[in-house]
């Protein structure tokens, strides 16, 4: 069993890093702000997964085997920075798409369609954003393998603390990244009414997402 004597440590740090800027909280933000609340719900569920995910590496070792084998690094860092790319390109496409069709329609309705087929999202697809932009991020993973065992003790069942830890860890973040969702959201609604951006929201994202893999790319 875990100590309980650590956890208001253990919960004072962690809500440091939830609310600290970071790719994850730079992609709900983009999401809430401009496709509402559930999208941005959708986003953190897949960071939930993603930690859920990381916190079985962690206690099964694969934290430790990338420390010691920095290309195992290096290989997932460069697949999640062209993954970034990739669904940043599309969503260019998409934006440039949506603003030729408006252009050639020249008229409100036309613009209204495009804005609605520019943000229609499933929420699995939200889901597998929020998921991929934190589990291919090697310095995630590598963050869990230094923070968690922190707060562990010797003994038999060091896994099982692991594990309890991570998801402790995971469900609070959700939880924060839930009110941020809901404050972006409704940040994006009172802007809405004042700026019409229907149009360009994929082009914002399409930027912000071939930025983070920028960043991703050019970390150490």
């Amino acid at each position: 069993m875990i100590d309980l004597s650590v956890l208001p440590f253990f919960f004072t740090a962690i809500f440091f890093l939830a609310i600290s800027p970071g790719p994850d909280l730079l992609l709900l933000s983009s999401y809430s702000s401009s496709k509402g609340f559930m999208a941005g719900t959708m986003v953190s569920i897949g960071v939930l997964l993603a930690g859920v995910v990381q916190t079985s590496l962690v206690a099964f070792g694969l934290g430790e085997l990338m420390m010691a084998m920095p290309i195992i690094a290096l290989g997932v860092k460069l697949v999640g920075a062209a993954y970034l790319t990739y669904i940043g390109i599309k969503m260019l496409i998409a934006w440039y798409k949506s603003v030729s069709h408006y252009e050639q329609n020249q008229g409100i309705q036309a613009r209204a369609e495009g804005s609605s087929k520019a943000i229609k999202l499933s929420s699995l697809s939200l889901i597998n954003k929020g998921l991929l932009n934190n589990l291919l991020n090697p310095k995630a993973l590598l963050f869990f393998s230094l923070f968690l065992p922190q707060f562990t003790h010797e003994g038999p069942d060091l896994t099982t603390q692991i594990l309890m830890l991570g998801l402790i860890l995971s469900l609070f973040v959700f939880v924060i990244n839930l009110a941020f969702s809901f404050a972006f959201s409704q940040l994006g609604r009172f802007l809405g009414k004042k700026l019409t951006l229907g149009q360009h929201i994929n082009g914002v994202l399409g930027v912000i997402f071939i930025g983070l893999a920028v960043r991703l790319a050019s970390s150490k």
